[in-house]
């Protein structure tokens, strides 16, 4: 199975090739000139190794980031203010 034909949401096999990368494009509404398939071949290919990295990665029991509290510095404590310019 090519990478063209995988499943969505399914993790490479083997690097997205130029042609690959143009049809995907423009089946996305964006297609690309001749001269620009090797370059976006290629960025695709370092964002998804990057991804695969990610997905390797054990969170463990971290909570999502919904269960934070994002706070200021004015909850947490009194800032001191200077007016001296």
């Amino acid at each position: 199975m090519s990478s063209a034909e995988r499943p969505s949401g399914e993790p490479p096999t083997t690097d997205l090739t130029p042609p690959e990368a143009a049809r995907w494009a423009a089946r996305a509404g964006l297609p690309l000139p001749a001269d620009r398939h090797d370059a976006v071949a290629a960025t695709a290919n370092q964002l998804l190794s990057v991804v695969a990295v990610l997905r390797e990665l054990d969170f463990g029991d971290t909570p999502p980031a919904s269960a934070y509290r994002a706070e200021s510095a004015h909850d947490t404590e009194e800032e001191e203010h200077d007016a001296a310019v």
